[in-house]
């Protein structure tokens, strides 16, 4: 390992392709956009409602919408932007995700050429606050059974919007109880008697002065764990009428005598053609995740550089936390897991960039994919953050609880994101369904999982598909000699194997009991699926864990300087292992480890740490979280208090270290 490495070359590979856009946030945002510690609810949200006015523009955060519109058509830029909003105030980032996410996102890819004339700069200038009005209180995840309806009348030439039930209420909306003054609503289209599937309408639901409109009511979701800058309320209605050209009818028209038309014949597929456009939030919510768990883990690692606790017989002073295996066993396998999601949510905004950033039609094959490996990945980042920031509370002590010190904010803001964008325990069975089904046109839904004709005709082991570096990993993997035992347990090959294997494996395996169960569970199309949930859970994990690997492998590949080149590598063995160590019951269960190799990768793992434990503070450092947005009262107190007991433990005379 290299005695130095070069920061600013460790920060250009980290920043990737959109430098220019992270820069420009830590060039604009100052401490005016930090969060204020003891906030009222009201405060917060009058607050951050003021600061989304005061963006600057050069952040990029509406990058994505067309330049005719105040954008510049750079899906990239967007989502790296919503990246580091997130590091400064999660509330922000949230509130910026709700208005040029979901809510501008949403009309620019629904809405036909006559709704972006009419709306899409005001929304981009901020002139209209609107909202993304799809859960329900009855409905979160499974949308396509949403129960609001939206009934078109031909004498009229328009749709009546109506919330049927309490359970049909929109819930958890942001930008609904305050500022909202317009949203796009998903409901359940019918005509000339006929359901035709979820769309989406453009509503009004404020007038100018911000009073309800009639027929609409309005409520405020009330305290919340987190995230008080946001205004989430909720949305009934009461047979508004909504005129037909509101429709956001890019998928799906309505002419005037009621026809309905598609350029999609199938319901199912259309709608979630419709969903697949608005894949963004879930890259952004999975990015933002990431984003804070790097600036817990900042905070964290700093922290144990300066903090010392116990003396050691050997040594004249106490221990730095950074120096003790424990503490290393806390920190450093969690860092080098939100490296490896670094890469793989480059790599994702890469494809999202490249799949839905030109002006020719999208290629369907590849949208799925980009679909799943977005629910993915969002599954694991956020699961990631949750799991972190608490460890990284645990690492700060005491210190950790006060708000003053940044973490118990970043852990409360995150809590909801394993949940907010798709309910990860869901996504992950989505995921597992595209890999078993080929990505077909129904992904998105668990509908059919357990009709045993589903099941015997469609369900299939995949050809597992590389993400990047598609060559240097095969390249890898042939190289590696037939015989496990005959291979060291970091050559990088033989790790890039294990993980496909694990991945192949559990695949064929769910494939056998759900064929079992269709022979042998006809009448119970339920218990097919529910049998084998928890199989299916595993696979997607493990395929998430592949694609993270093989991006932190194509990410070194890239590097270009030799010391960070050679920094990262052993910073993904330490992701490898740690991964093959945490699941290594499944590894001995099915004969891929002896208990001996077992032990052996527990050792290397131990190794890895004391060999990293020199570049813990390099390897938070290269994140270039500024050291204003941590807002960290012991990064500032620590070294004081420090050099007082240091005073003290040399003349022994608190008179003496107070002179």
């Amino acid at each position: 390992m290299p005695d130095h490495i070069d920061l600013a070359h460790l920060r250009d590979t980290l920043d990737g392709p959109w430098a220019a856009v992270r820069n420009a946030h830590r060039d604009h945002l100052d401490a005016r956009f930090l969060p204020v510690y003891g906030e009222t609810g009201d405060q917060a949200r009058e607050r951050i409602t003021r600061l989304l006015g005061e963006l600057p523009v050069e952040l990029g955060i509406a990058a994505a919408f067309p330049a005719e519109y105040g954008g510049r058509s750079d899906v990239g830029a967007s989502m790296v932007a919503m990246e580091m909003l997130a590091q400064v105030d999660l509330s922000l980032m949230v509130k910026a995700g709700v208005q040029w996410g979901l809510f501008g996102g949403a009309v620019a890819a629904l809405g036909a050429r006559r709704h972006h004339d009419a709306y899409l700069r005001d929304i981009v200038a901020g002139r209209i606050f609107g909202c993304f009005a799809m859960t329900e209180t009855g409905h979160g995840s499974d949308v396509q059974q949403l129960r609001t309806t939206c009934t078109y009348d031909p004498r009229s030439q328009t749709f009546d919007l109506h919330t049927p039930h309490e359970a049909a209420r929109k819930d958890y909306i942001g930008n609904a109880a305050r500022d909202g003054r317009m949203a796009v609503v998903f409901a359940q289209l019918v005509t000339e008697g006929r359901r035709h599937g979820v769309h989406a309408w453009l509503v009004p639901i404020r007038d100018p002065d911000g009073a309800p409109l009639p027929g609409v009511t309005i409520g405020d979701a009330g305290p919340k764990a987190g995230l008080l800058g946001v205004d989430n309320g909720r949305l009934s209605f009461d047979h508004v009428t909504v005129p037909r050209d509101m429709l956001l009818d890019r998928y799906g028209q309505v002419a005037a005598d009621g026809t309905y038309s598609s350029p999609i014949e199938s319901d199912s597929r259309r709608f979630f053609t419709m969903l697949g456009t608005l894949v963004r939030g879930r890259v952004s919510v999975g990015g933002a995740a990431s984003a804070a768990t790097k600036a817990a883990l900042t905070i964290a690692v700093r922290y144990g550089d300066i903090r010392r606790q116990f003396t050691a017989p050997d040594a004249g002073g106490e221990v730095l936390l950074n120096d003790y295996l424990a503490h290393q066993r806390k920190l450093l396998p969690a860092l080098a897991t939100t490296y490896a999601l670094h890469f793989a949510q480059a790599e994702l905004v890469a494809a999202l960039a490249d799949v839905q950033g030109g002006a020719g039609p999208v290629d369907e094959h590849r949208q799925r994919e980009l679909e799943s490996r977005a629910a993915g990945l969002k599954a694991a980042q956020t699961w990631h953050a949750t799991r972190t920031i608490q460890t990284c509370r645990e690492a700060c002590g005491g210190a950790g609880y006060l708000a003053e010190n940044r973490i118990p904010g970043l852990k409360a803001d995150t809590d909801v994101f394993t949940t907010f964008e798709g309910d990860n325990t869901v996504l992950l069975q989505l995921v597992a369904k595209g890999l078993l089904t080929g990505h077909r046109d129904e992904f998105g839904s668990l509908d059919g999982w357990g009709r045993a004709s589903f099941v015997a005709e469609k369900v299939r082991a995949m050809v597992l598909e590389r993400t990047a570096a598609r060559s240097v990993i095969e390249r890898l993997i042939s190289a590696v000699p037939g015989r496990d035992e005959e291979v060291a347990v970091t050559d990088r090959g033989w790790q890039l194997k294990v993980f496909e294997d694990r991945e192949r494996h559990l695949l064929d395996g769910v494939v056998r009991r759900l064929r079992n169960g269709a022979a042998t569970k006809k009448d119970r199309p339920f218990d097919i699926f529910n049998d084998v949930q928890d199989h299916v859970l595993a696979i997607a994990a493990a395929h998430v864990d592949r694609i993270a690997l093989e991006a932190f492998v194509a990410g070194i590949e890239d590097t270009a300087d030799p010391a960070v080149r050679t920094l990262l590598s052993r910073v993904c063995d330490l992701y490898a292992l740690s991964v093959i160590e945490a699941d290594r019951g499944w590894f001995l269960e099915h004969d891929r480890l002896t208990p001996a190799r077992s032990k052996a990768i527990t050792g290397v793992v131990n190794s890895l740490l004391r060999e990293l434990r020199p570049h813990m503070r390099t390897l938070v450092d290269g994140f270039a979280v500024p050291d204003a947005w941590l807002d960290c009262a012991i990064l500032r107190e620590e070294p004081r208090r420090q050099e007082a007991t240091a005073a003290y433990d040399a003349a022994g005379d608190p008179q003496v270290a107070r002179s």
